[in-house]
């Protein structure tokens, strides 16, 4: 499922909490986004068009609540940006950042770590 970035902010919204009426996304996104309401309302639109949000009848609003399960999305993305730019592979991705100063130290002993367990056989 490809979401935009706007779509994604307000996926974030609701991933942090659900349900929400329209005016409740609005009001989260007022201020960091400066977005007007038409275009909240267009956005959550657009995801329940794409099956991302589901809408339930409360009264005479709407509560929308994410179908789409974050770590699905954040799968999605992040084997698409490996396919894209890295041939699918994880290696180049960190040589990348590498090269380029983006990995701090504290990145350097997480994937330290984290390769430690993969070599024991605990992931």
């Amino acid at each position: 499922m490809q979401i935009s970035e706007a779509e994604s902010i307000v996926m974030e919204v609701l991933w942090r909490t659900q349900p929400l009426a329209a005016e409740d996304v609005v009001a989260a996104l007022a201020q960091s986004q400066h977005w007007q309401e038409h275009t909240i309302k267009t956005l959550l639109n657009r995801l329940l068009k794409k099956g991302a949000i589901q809408a339930e009848r409360d009264g005479r609003r709407y509560l929308y609540a994410p179908v789409l399960r974050r770590e699905d999305w954040v799968m999605g993305e992040s084997q698409g940006l490996l396919a894209r730019m890295f041939g699918g592979r994880v290696a180049p991705l960190v040589a990348h950042f590498s090269q380029q100063g983006g990995l701090s130290a504290k990145d350097i002993a997480e994937l330290r770590k984290l390769l430690k367990e993969i070599d024991d056989g605990h992931r």
